[in-house]
């Protein structure tokens, strides 16, 4: 410990040393301890005289406010800041304004939006996006991009003229490049029916992949073959597609929703509980924008979710004093933004070119953003998006055990509890298809197979009485 004393006061020195005593129970890597300390030096300088045991929650978030519009701080570092001032106040000071800061969320504002995120990718020209990828990828990946950056590109913009879901973009792209991996020195325009076969046959006896899986690999092979490079393969239409195996949604019990609820915090909370109360996407929560919330009718607009569609959901009665004290919080940091220069946010397709100004306004905000500023690839404009879906997938999964839910619990698993939930409530199937944005009534039927009592409600013979005949 003397390393992080020399030449301190006494009293200072016997501070540090007791926080480092709290890193070290906090299980903080001991060559991280140093920058630890340095954080926590740097936050006490920052407040200009002021005690740091006086300091209000709104102080402290204020702070990391601050310090996620610098651009200078990569992620870990970021992450490093507010771990380090929460262990400070939480394991060291163990002061009552510790429940007032939403450390969680300001944690989860470390990891940022990737450039080929599904939020951002799209206002990136084909050209612009393949070189991120290929300056990003590394090993094979990176050479096979190098190799058939042409190619790539061409597949980018034959994709996107037939508007394809960018998530289909980037898996269709992955696919051809394994493809290309596996054909070794044979080009892809060389390519034939014999390589796309043994492709198929190399991941499902080899890799033992999924039909799913096998079915979207020969997808992504056809397009690129009959729509990028025009050939002609008629042997390409009479493969035959690996039959897909049905699974059966994971749901939870209003007890364990409930449960899964009461173990997330503020802004975690507020998302999932969104997330099961409209039936949204977890995506769909993310991108919502402070227009999309009509608390005049009770409904929620989802904006250009999967297949283009827009549909209308309920606000839930529960949540609408949270969201307007979220969007509260939306606007006074917008508001902070603007006072410095910032306060530009991303907008859908070609929003920007129409309106210039919009991005600038409060309404397009969106609903959930993160606690930190991010820099454009290109061109390098600062912009605040919303928070990245890992750290609610993460948190989900937190609460999840710390609830003692022994299944599968995701994102998603709200959204299939919200849709059997209404089901069992005797809603009408039709009412929830609509609600979950499904295009046919079939898809919404599997939650039928997972009710308390599906069809008449069949009895256990186990549980039947024996009776003497």
């Amino acid at each position: 410990m003397s390393e992080y004393s020399e030449h301190r006061p006494e009293a200072e020195s016997r501070f540090f040393q007791q926080y480092i005593l709290c890193l070290n129970n906090a299980s903080i890597a001991k060559k991280a301890r140093r920058w630890y300390v340095k954080r926590v030096e740097q936050f006490i300088h920052a407040q200009n005289g002021r005690k740091i045991k006086s300091l209000s929650g709104h102080d402290i978030s204020r702070y990391f406010e601050d310090l996620g519009r610098e651009n200078r701080l990569p992620g870990w570092q970021f992450y490093q800041c507010i771990d380090a001032i929460r262990i400070l106040y939480c394991n060291h000071l163990k002061l009552a304004v510790c429940q007032d800061v939403d450390w969680q969320y300001w944690l989860d504002s470390a990891a940022q939006l990737e450039a080929d995120h599904p939020t951002t990718a799209r206002r990136l020209s084909p050209e612009e996006l393949s070189f991120i990828k290929t300056r990003r990828y590394e090993g094979a990946f990176k050479s096979v991009r190098q190799a058939n950056y042409k190619l790539l590109q061409r597949f980018t913009c034959e994709i996107r003229r037939r508007a394809y879901a960018y998530r289909t973009e980037q898996s269709y792209e992955q696919w051809i490049c394994r493809f290309i991996l596996f054909c070794g020195d044979t080009p892809p325009e060389k390519a034939g029916t014999k390589e796309i076969r043994d492709f198929l046959d190399y991941l499902a006896v080899k890799r033992q992949v999924t039909s799913s899986t096998q079915n979207q690999a020969l997808n992504a092979l056809v397009f690129l073959y009959e729509k990028v490079l025009a050939y002609d393969f008629p042997e390409l239409k009479t493969f035959v597609r690996a039959k897909r195996s049905k699974h059966l949604p994971v749901v939870l019990s209003h007890r364990e929703v409930d449960a899964l609820l009461t173990n997330l915090q503020a802004t975690n909370r507020l998302i999932a509980s969104l997330l099961y109360g409209a039936g949204m996407r977890l995506l769909e929560g993310l991108r919502l924008r402070v227009l999309d919330v009509d608390f005049d009718y009770r409904r929620i607009h989802v904006h250009q979710a999967k297949g283009k569609k827009d549909r209308y959901v309920p606000l839930p009665e529960s949540l609408i004093d949270d969201l307007h004290k979220q969007i509260e919080r939306v606007k006074k940091l917008h508001h902070q933004d603007l006072s410095e220069g910032h306060g530009e946010v991303v907008l859908p397709d070609a929003l920007a070119r129409k309106y210039p100004n919009a991005g600038r306004e409060l309404k397009w905000q969106f609903l959930f953003p993160s606690g930190r500023l991010s820099a454009d690839p290109y061109g390098g404009t600062l912009r605040r998006h919303h928070l990245h879906e890992s750290s609610i997938q993460k948190a989900i999964k937190r609460a999840a055990r710390a609830a003692n839910i022994n299944k599968r619990v995701g994102c998603h698993t709200l959204r299939h509890s919200f849709a059997t939930h209404l089901l069992e409530a005797n809603y009408d199937i039709r009412t929830v298809q609509e609600l979950l944005g499904h295009a046919n009534v079939s898809t919404t039927m599997i939650y039928t197979h997972v009710l308390n009592r599906p069809g008449v409600g069949v009895f256990s013979p186990l549980d039947q009485p024996v009776t003497n005949t």
